[in-house]
């Protein structure tokens, strides 16, 4: 074989591995971990939603980080924010996506064993009871004082936009991440799949967001998993594959 073909073929294989894959320092994704000060969250087994979330938002911005991509926190700290301090961050910051992390619950103990799961909601009006539940649990400190009419202008306003069909697209990557990633080590995840849900969180930011239900801290089984360092590290690992995937098939379809 000639020589300079033999170093031509080294040098493409060595801007193929040495690149480590596309650039994605252009990329910003903004987490967003629910609650916060005053505002526990869930609460069950002496175990609180809002520090839970904390964990995994801070282990999936170092999993982010280290894929090279640019991340911000909404809060790096047991603080309450407003509604509108959330999604301000992810529009003045032009992030690509906005992720917002909680763990579920439900108020009917002789459920507690039954009732398990991973999901991924995107902002979308639904007659799905349990999807409406969940919804309003979450909704109830950020819309403290807002009358169900303003409610319903407010979701009404953005549902019409390209946004809802891309966070879609964007819940069923995260959501199939996740149930990779954790399916590759521990047995019997259920998978509660990507769903519409009226959360106002997701309507602020002008951008694919998405609100992702970690598990069910009324589980017992659930709720133990989800305070180990490993399962959070599967989580974390699986939502940034999902965000991965969107952004690279949005940057080929669309060349944005």
């Amino acid at each position: 074989m000639n020589m300079k073909k033999i170093l031509f073929g080294f040098a493409v294989l060595f801007l193929i591995v040495g690149c480590g894959g596309p650039d994605r320092s252009s990329d910003l994704v903004v987490i967003d971990a629910g609650h916060g000060g005053h505002d526990s969250g869930a609460f069950s087994g002496g175990k609180k939603e809002k520090d839970l979330v904390l964990k995994i938002a801070r282990k999936l911005y170092k999993e982010l980080k280290s894929e090279g991509y640019r991340v911000a926190l909404t809060r790096n700290t047991d603080r309450f924010l407003k509604l509108g301090q959330r999604t301000r961050i992810a529009d003045h910051k032009d992030a690509k996506v906005f992720i917002s992390i909680h763990a579920n619950a439900i108020a009917n103990k002789s459920r507690y064993n039954i009732v398990e799961g991973v999901e991924t909601y995107f902002l979308q009006k639904t007659r799905d009871a349990r999807s409406q539940r969940i919804a309003t649990r979450e909704n109830a400190s950020v819309l403290q004082g807002t009358d169900k009419l303003s409610q319903d202008v407010i979701v009404d306003s953005v549902l019409a936009g390209p946004k809802v069909i891309h966070s879609h697209k964007l819940a069923i990557d995260v959501q199939n991440g996740m149930m990779k990633s954790l399916n590759s080590k521990y047995k019997g995840v259920k998978n509660g799949g990507a769903k519409p849900g009226p959360f106002y969180i997701l309507v602020g930011a002008s951008r694919p967001s998405i609100l992702v239900e970690v598990g069910y801290l009324t589980n017992p089984k659930e709720r133990a998993r989800l305070h180990t360092s490993g399962y959070q590290d599967k989580i974390a690992e699986g939502i940034a594959a999902g965000v991965g995937r969107y952004l690279d098939n949005r940057k080929s379809q669309q060349g944005f």
